[in-house]
């Protein structure tokens, strides 16, 4: 399977410059769906109640998934955060962006963020949705 990634991001001239993530991807190629991953283990056990390392290991999960496709962080179009503490989020970004790093590098696909009243895991207190694109041979 081809690895390289074939996305164009879509950015309006006009625009502030987006930090973190894009405004749009243009890709083709075969789509990966990775159902929402939570802060537990491949034998989903917590580890950690903290909130950035559930997103650390929520992350980890994607790459995993993604790993089984012969996919990687930079094949990402898009993400879909779910938290429960919108407050903690944005009091721990530095952090979130630090393990955001670690485990997807400097790749920032489309995404949203929505604050969520609960999650199905009453230990959970992020979860992540992934899309990716790789690129056909």
């Amino acid at each position: 399977m081809n690895t390289a990634p074939a996305h164009q991001l879509l950015h309006p001239a006009n625009w502030k410059p987006a930090i973190g993530y894009a405004n749009g991807i243009m890709a083709t190629g075969q789509t990966i769906y990775v159902g929402g991953q939570i802060g537990w283990n491949g034998q989903q056990e917590f580890e950690s109640d903290d909130f950035v390392a559930q997103v650390h290991q929520a992350l980890t999960n994607i790459v995993e998934v993604l790993q089984e496709a012969g996919a990687g962080p930079r094949h990402l179009v898009r993400l879909t955060w779910y938290v429960v503490d919108k407050q903690e989020y944005l009091a721990r970004l530095k952090e979130v962006g630090a393990a955001y790093r670690e485990v997807l590098g400097k790749h920032f696909p489309a995404m949203t963020m929505v604050q969520v009243a609960d999650l199905i895991e009453d230990r959970a207190k992020v979860e992540i949705e992934a899309t990716a694109v790789v690129p056909g041979n």
